[in-house]
């Protein structure tokens, strides 16, 4: 089973080159290069540059690198397309997506990209929230992943963004459901109190429980708490490695259930214990 960690996913804005090159060392699983929200506009074909030469230099290891590009309607949003195309990242995250339109628009401009290219979408409007089964079918395409950018959410809605999230956790489940349900993985929000420690490590617990992959973090100091709350515990691998040999002992063979511990394992649970295995090994 391929699986690719996503726990922690940093933000560095393309335009500071010094934090690129920081970037290669940090123990994060996602490098996103961001060309929008952290560049000022005097900055921004300095940052696609930057952006455009730290692929194609490389030197991140396994860390997947994503290049976000500005929006479409945006002065800058056709020339970042087109640069981070031939960079060839491993993938290019879109803000402002809002309903399928916009993605067969941004897929359109993605056309010359080879097809592990992925395409990932912020998901941060009242707009999108209620259109996302069709955003993430249209997605589907390619590799995809929903990121969600709760301060964008936030400031549209005039709800207040804290570290219980209350407002946001209906929004949150509807995310995981529609990346899901189409193959996709999904990010949650940034922290935005990056000295928080404890705040951060409630949320990434929070996440994960409810079926995130990871989280988008603003600041390297985030990268631990993320890491650590994203990765399958001893328990979890101990519980993933007795399922698996409970289904592969002779007679339990063809069983559609069976006694793990003091629980029940249907063997549709076999999926999700591989897997837990497979991140593991990858930590």
């Amino acid at each position: 089973m391929t699986v690719r960690p996503r726990r922690s996913a940093l933000y560095m804005p393309a335009s500071n080159q010094r934090a690129i090159d920081k970037a290669r060392d940090l123990p994060c699983d996602v490098v996103i290069l961001d060309l929008e929200d952290a560049v000022a506009p005097e900055a921004k074909e300095e940052a696609r540059a930057n952006a455009v030469r730290a692929v194609r230099d490389g030197g991140f290891g396994e860390r997947e690198l994503v290049i976000r590009v500005n929006a479409l309607g945006t002065p800058w949003a056709q020339d970042d397309l087109a640069a981070a195309v031939a960079a060839r990242p491993d993938a290019i995250l879109a803000p402002k997506v809002g309903d399928a339109e916009i993605v067969h628009r941004y897929l359109a401009a993605l056309a010359e990209a080879p097809p592990t290219t992925g395409f990932w979408a912020m998901v941060e409007s009242c707009r999108a929230i209620f259109r996302l089964d069709a955003v993430a079918a249209a997605m589907a395409v390619r590799p995809g992943a929903f990121v969600l950018g709760t301060n964008d959410l936030a400031k549209e809605m005039g709800a207040r963004l804290t570290v219980e999230r209350t407002p946001f956790l209906g929004m949150m489940a509807m995310a995981v459901a529609a990346a899901k349900g189409h193959g996709l993985a999904v990010l949650d929000g940034v922290y935005n109190a990056f000295d928080d420690e404890a705040g951060l490590a409630r949320q990434c617990v929070e996440a994960r429980a409810y079926g995130f992959d990871g989280k988008t973090l603003i600041h390297p100091r985030q990268i631990e708490v993320a890491n650590r709350a994203f990765s399958p515990d001893d328990d979890e691998i101990a519980w993933a490695r007795a399922a698996i040999a409970a289904f592969e002992l002779p007679e339990n063979a063809g069983k559609g259930a069976v006694r793990v511990g003091g629980e029940m394992v249907e063997r549709l649970h076999l999926d999700q214990a591989q897997a837990v295995l497979a991140r593991a090994a990858k930590n």
